[in-house]
């Protein structure tokens, strides 16, 4: 089931880059950030009440409460990145560059979070980086 959900995480991704954008091309990227945010933190606190989870959050240790917040920044940090790349060029091309953060989480995974390596793992992780370094600098700028 995991890989449904990766599917349309991934679908939602590209749809997402593509209606951003559209939104940045006549106001400043943070500004667009700003708005996405506030509808994003709208429906996820509504998703958590209407599945009956508001009750948790007395329940989290401090640990995880700062694992969460210290990834929440920075998901704000590369969402605001994202948007300026997106402001500045074409949404495929900083789209297939962003996503050389594959890459990033395997290297952190393999070391913090002790997760195996194998042939597959390291082959696919320089296909998709190359396809993604080969993507990001194909074509004509905008």
């Amino acid at each position: 089931m995991w890989i449904v959900f990766s599917l349309l995480a991934a679908l939602s991704a590209a749809i997402v880059v593509t209606l951003s954008k559209v939104g940045v091309k006549n106001i400043e990227s943070s500004l667009a950030f700003a708005i996405q945010s506030v509808l994003i933190v709208s429906v996820a606190w509504g998703v958590v009440a209407w599945q009956g989870h508001l009750g948790q959050v007395q329940q989290i240790d401090r640990r995880t409460w700062l694992f969460l917040i210290a990834a929440g920044v920075i998901t704000c940090l590369s969402s605001l990145f994202s948007f300026q790349a997106l402001k500045l060029g074409q949404a495929s091309r900083t789209a297939s560059f962003d996503k050389i953060s594959l890459v990033f989480a395997i290297v952190l995974a393999v070391f913090f979070l002790k997760e195996k390596v194998t042939w597959q793992l390291v082959a696919g992780a320089v296909l998709m980086a190359g396809g993604a370094i080969l993507i990001a600098f194909s074509g004509a700028e905008e």
